[in-house]
């Protein structure tokens, strides 16, 4: 995915700051750097033009549209035209369709990552094709332009039906590991399926996961687990190209939703999703509140966004 707008000159101050330790050693022509977040490649051009490429683009991007309106009083940045790598043809999509969606298939997908408050949740379920027209009506087909208010109603109607299987890897754990958020994802997706596949004997024609890292990447966070799924099917944007990624991406959020809600309720306060500046204005108040150690239950530690609210003002 390639996301790219322009931005003010302010924030472009605060990002050239924020990727300092992460700049590559060749920039392109006419940039003023080029770096690297997980699954992102950024490039920041002497025009004010910012470019965001990869598996995780729309994150970064969204993370820097709201420093952006932060910066400017709420002004949005201008917005370039948010496309594929890839263009295909009718002829390639259903192609692509008979590769993913008319099949029997186990898909797992995560939500939380991108979030500095919250859980990682991954689900992986099982969809075959008796169930599409079901899943279909319900609206799953498009999945991604569902509001948290149609998920919490379609998603109890899902699981009625669906096999599946979440894990919720909560922050004191994640604090306490230190692990990459890739090897995070890896870890549980394969633990996701392995469950799953013992509560029932399915029949499928592939294992489907997001591709959030090259394959060999994948498999070597998972060097030190006693068993790993291997005949997996990585592709981009599976969410959208396969219906049990999608059910798993949908019982994901519907979890991850029903968590938020639950942490607001501990908190006090109502705890906004992503790792924006809305995100530090509220890990302010927590922390002022309870402490500075509250975060470590709460919160991801190793985002910025700590640096951010334990600064004085």
């Amino acid at each position: 995915m390639v996301v790219s707008y322009k931005i003010s000159d302010n924030t472009k101050e605060e990002m050239i700051k924020y990727y300092e330790d992460k700049k590559r050693s060749k920039t392109p022509d006419y940039a003023l750097f080029q770096a690297d977040e997980d699954g992102t490649v950024i490039t920041l051009y002497q025009s004010n033009k910012v470019v965001f490429q990869g598996v995780s683009a729309d994150i970064d991007a969204n993370m820097w549209k709201e420093k952006e309106m932060f910066l400017n009083d709420g002004k949005a940045p201008v917005e370039g035209k948010k496309k594929d790598t890839k263009k295909k043809d009718e002829k390639e999509l259903y192609e692509e369709r008979k590769q993913f969606y008319y099949i029997n298939s186990i898909g797992s997908d995560e939500v939380g990552t991108g979030d500095y408050f919250g859980p990682v949740v991954v689900t992986a379920s099982y969809v075959n094709q008796e169930n599409r027209e079901f899943l279909e009506e319900l609206g799953v087909k498009d999945s991604k332009k569902l509001t948290d208010d149609k998920i919490l109603k379609i998603v109890p109607e899902i699981i009625k039906k669906i096999p599946y299987e979440t894990l919720v890897y909560n922050n004191e754990e994640y604090n306490k590991n230190g692990y990459n958020m890739n090897k995070v994802k890896a870890i549980l997706h394969n633990k996701a399926i392995l469950n799953l596949m013992k509560k029932e004997n399915f029949i499928y024609d592939k294992v489907v996961i997001d591709q959030f890292c090259y394959p060999r990447n994948y498999f070597a966070y998972l060097k030190d687990a006693n068993n790993v799924y291997r005949k997996i099917t990585f592709t981009t944007k599976a969410e959208d190209k396969c219906l049990s990624v999608a059910c798993g991406s949908l019982i994901s959020r519907y979890v991850f939703i029903k968590e938020m809600n639950k942490i607001s309720k501990e908190l006090g306060v109502i705890i906004p999703k992503g790792a924006g500046v809305t995100v530090d204005k509220v890990g302010k108040e927590i922390v002022k509140k309870h402490g500075k150690d509250i975060l470590n239950k709460y919160a991801k530690l190793n985002f910025k966004n700590t640096e951010k609210i334990l600064e004085e003002d």
